[in-house]
């Protein structure tokens, strides 16, 4: 029904035809929006006022009466509902002019209440009745000059046509002004909905940011101190020293969690503020393969090529993608072992991680994985990258990362898919 193109009566009508019909609307203003008093009052004083003089000057046309004065301050007082009922005031102030000038009463400001008429229902919305308001006065104008003159004061004879050019001279000029007004409204109307869409879309990528960030930290220290929290456990009666050292690497994992975790809440600082401390990057792994020692893992960490600085982001990046991977090994895999290749080229930075499993335990797809697979390649995309993650066809588990070095920020082709081809021939 709302998408029905309404008849001609409806579209030039506006209220009057939908009081009585079955699609009324409500106006497009909101009812609770605040009266224009004051300009209501200075244009419909300035409209009375102005037609006294301007009567002046015109001797051959009807003076000024109550009734005249009672249909100028009508005009006026319309206008005081154009941001409610912007159709009715148009219609209204249109209809008012026309038995103004039907009536031989003198040319003036009168034209002033149909303009402003006019001009809020186009901004509002309602262009067809706003033409058909002008349309109508216009033709009323006609009528009055060119026929019904003979049965209407002042009885003068016809209206010349330079009159009349005059009148639709100025009505044109009152729609394409009012359309150029609409349309600028409509453009800035529409920057400002792509602003804010762009603001909703740049906070909604921090809030990601900062839950990846949150995941990594914390996913590898509590592995860590839920391993050792079970080994202090086991050992607690039987063996005290060992049950304290895995206390010790307790302490220590929750100490750095704690830091970096105040570390990450630091990007909701007031905007401009520098972090208190650099993120961590490559230059950590040796503190991580410590913690992964301190949870039972071993790591072997080889690094091929020409090491070269690389950008905080990536470095950053490639730092959490080693991390999860170990994270991921500590907590579901059965090796006790991991290896980490890093691979250094002028083009990008490929790091792959294994382990020899069997897996412990399968939370969905392994290929797939649950949020710390998802943020791995969350991380890559965003830097123009892709990471692969699956089973190895002779068993255990890898993850095949590759950041380019000089590529453009974007989601890369295949970021979020495994390729079996290139994780066997990398085996």
């Amino acid at each position: 029904m709302e998408n029905a193109r309404p008849p001609w009566a409806r579209r030039c009508l506006g209220p009057v035809w939908e009081r009585w019909s079955p699609l009324r609307e409500e106006p497009l203003s909101s009812a609770g929006a605040r009266l224009p008093w004051v300009s209501t009052v200075l244009v419909t004083l300035f409209v009375t006022i102005g037609s006294g003089f301007a009567a002046h000057g015109q001797p051959d046309r009807v003076p000024l009466d109550a009734f005249a004065r009672a249909l100028l301050v009508l005009g006026g007082v319309l206008l005081l509902l154009r941001h409610r009922f912007p159709r009715t005031v148009a219609l209204g102030t249109a209809a008012s002019a026309a038995v103004y000038f039907a009536a031989g009463y003198p040319y003036g400001p009168v034209f002033l209440t149909v303009v402003l008429g006019a001009f809020g229902a186009i901004l509002a919305g309602y262009r067809v009745v706003a033409w058909c308001a002008l349309g109508g006065l216009w033709g009323t104008h006609l009528l009055v000059g060119h026929w019904l003159y003979r049965w209407l004061p002042p009885h003068d004879g016809p209206a010349p046509w330079a009159d009349e050019l005059f009148v639709a001279a100025w009505t044109a000029a009152v729609l394409a002004v009012s359309e150029l007004v609409r349309v600028r409204r409509e453009r800035l109307a529409r920057v400002r909905a792509e602003r804010a869409v762009a603001e909703r879309r740049r906070a909604d990528e921090e809030r990601l940011r900062i839950a990846r960030e949150l995941h990594d930290v914390l996913a590898h220290s509590i592995s860590v101190i839920n391993v050792q929290a079970g080994v202090g456990l086991a050992l607690l009666d039987s063996d005290p020293e060992q049950a304290r050292a895995a206390l010790t690497t307790i302490k220590a994992a929750s100490k750095e969690a704690l830091g970096e975790v105040r570390q990450v809440l630091d990007t909701l600082r007031t905007r401009g503020d520098a972090p208190r401390s650099p993120a961590p990057g490559l230059d950590r792994l040796p503190e991580l393969t410590e913690q992964a020692g301190g949870a039972g893992l071993a790591v072997d960490i080889t690094t091929e090529g020409d090491r070269a600085a690389l950008p905080p982001g990536t470095d950053l990046a490639a730092f959490r993608i080693v991390q999860e991977a170990l994270t991921n090994i500590v907590r579901h895999s059965g090796s006790r072992t991991a290896r980490v290749r890093l691979r250094h080229t002028r083009a990008a930075l490929e790091i792959r991680v294994d382990d020899d499993g069997p897996a412990t335990a399968v939370t969905g797809d392994p290929a797939g994985g649950g949020n710390g697979l998802v943020g791995m390649r969350e991380r890559a995309a965003a830097l123009g990258g892709t990471v692969e993650a699956g089973p190895r066809p002779d068993g255990g588990f890898r993850v095949l990362a590759r950041i380019p070095l000089a590529g453009a920020p974007g989601r890369a082709p295949g970021a979020d898919t495994v390729t079996p081809t290139t994780m066997e021939e990398e085996s």
